[in-house]
C-alpha cells in the first residue's frame, strides 16, 4: 500500500500512527520531497470521480490562491493547479493493494482496514 501527503500534516501523522498499529506495510511518500507528477494526479482524480473529490478547497492553500485560478475549473485545470500545489490534495491519499484509491482518514475510510 502507498500513501501520499505532508510529513508534518497531523492527518498523515494519526493515519501512518494507525496503519502502523494495525501492523499494515505503507510507502508514505511526502508531496514536498517527491511532488506527484501530472500523470499520478490525472490518474488519481480520475479514480475519485473527479477533481473535486482529489482537493481540499478548505485549507489554507486553496482560500490563497487568487480566483482566477479556482473559479470555473475544468479536469484538466483541477489536475494542472494540483500538480502546481500539491499541498492542495486531500490528506493522506492512499493507494489501495486493490488499486483503489481514497482521500483524508475519516471513520469510514478507517473501517477499510
Amino acid at each position: 500500500m502507498k500513501a501520499y501527503g505532508l510529513k508534518k500534516c497531523s492527518t498523515c501523522q494519526k493515519a501512518l500512527d494507525f496503519l502502523a498499529e494495525k501492523k499494515i506495510a505503507v510507502v508514505f511518500t511526502d508531496h514536498k520531497e517527491s511532488p506527484p507528477t501530472k500523470t499520478q494526479v490525472a490518474a488519481w482524480s480520475k479514480a475519485l470521480g473527479g477533481w473535486e473529490k482529489l482537493i481540499n478547497r478548505a485549507g489554507y492553500t486553496w482560500r490563497g490562491l487568487p480566483s482566477s485560478e479556482t473559479e470555473n475549473l475544468t479536469e484538466a485545470a483541477g489536475v494542472a493547479l494540483a500538480v502546481k500545489h500539491p499541498s492542495l490534495i486531500r490528506r493522506p491519499l492512499i493507494e489501495h493493494d486493490d488499486g483503489s484509491i481514497t482521500v483524508g482518514f475519516a471513520a469510514k475510510v478507517k473501517e477499510l482496514f
